[in-house]
């Protein structure tokens, strides 16, 4: 083998590889609230780490709801996802490992009530958690190695949602089984398609997870097949049930495959968890297929 093929060939896997290796930045939002944006948040990222990935749940919502689901009191938030947008801290100076094996959390603060205008003058104030995450990628310890970043977005179209959005590789989208699902859908995709064209052109939907079903309910069947034909295979096949299991976990500090893990609901996001594994390893080959001097 002549150097410049050698050469070529090692660019070739080098290439290949590092599109394996990238973690994956998956915005949920919804401008809605109440859709289990945050729940949703909480047990799929609990059920990644369960199947062997390592996930980082950047809380991005001042309720802090994430946080406190996780277990992390909010008297112990000594410096929060604030303090790396603003670059008091980095990511990595503010993670927290939960009782989940595998799943780490940016906390949430009161203080990001105060993030747009404290940072309203700055010519990269859509970029700050996309900075912060490219610090914390390259000065990651092997402790802390990231598959997959969870963003879990306000219920608002503000600017952390817009932050989270410049940041993410993709959006996953909540959504209740209700009347009102489509047009809070269509609002969010426009905002997308906004975000697309003036701040991340990779920007994609990830997918859509329909939650809080109630079989018994002739309406969220409706919602289901209205959402499935409006929207087609971005729709997860896997349907979030309404579970009273799923309620109760977050009083308990606890994701709910750690409160029941035979529970309807521990089940659902486990079955989403791997749907979501799936689609990721489909969309990987098709970039490696795509990546200049990818191995044919």
């Amino acid at each position: 083998m002549t150097q410049d093929v050698r050469l070529s060939f090692m660019q070739k896997t080098v290439s290949a590889a590092a599109v394996l290796r990238a973690p994956r930045v998956l915005a949920l939002a919804n401008q809605k609230g109440g859709v289990g944006k945050t729940t949703t948040a909480i047990n799929l990222g609990t059920a990644l780490a369960a199947v062997g990935e390592r996930v980082l749940i950047i809380d991005l919502d001042p309720q802090g709801n994430a946080s406190t689901g996780l277990g992390v009191d909010r008297r112990a938030r000594i410096s929060s996802s604030y303090d790396a947008l603003v670059g008091d801290r980095s990511l990595l100076q503010i993670i927290t490992a939960t009782a989940v094996p595998r799943l780490f959390l940016a906390p949430s603060a009161m203080d990001l009530l105060g993030f747009e205008l404290d940072i309203s003058t700055h010519a990269d104030r859509s970029y700050k958690l996309k900075n912060a995450l490219r610090l914390f990628f390259l000065e990651g310890d092997i402790d802390v190695r990231i598959t997959y970043v969870l963003i879990d977005c306000p219920p608002s179209l503000n600017l952390l949602t817009i932050n989270a959005l410049a940041a993410a590789d993709a959006v996953v989208v909540p959504l209740q089984c209700e009347f009102f699902a489509l047009e809070g859908l269509s609002q969010l995709l426009s905002t997308v398609d906004q975000v697309r064209a003036a701040l991340n052109p990779t920007l994609t939907i990830h997918g859509i997870v329909l939650t809080m079903f109630d079989p018994r309910n002739s309406l969220a069947s409706q919602v289901v097949a209205d959402v499935r034909a409006f929207m087609g295979e971005t729709v997860y096949d896997t349907v979030i049930p309404r579970n009273v299991r799923v309620s109760e976990a977050p009083s308990h500090g606890k994701p709910v495959l750690l409160y029941d893990l035979k529970c309807s609901g521990s089940q659902a996001y486990l079955r989403l968890a791997s749907e979501i594994v799936q689609r990721e390893g489909r969309c990987r080959v098709r970039s490696l297929s795509n990546t200049p001097g990818a191995i044919d």
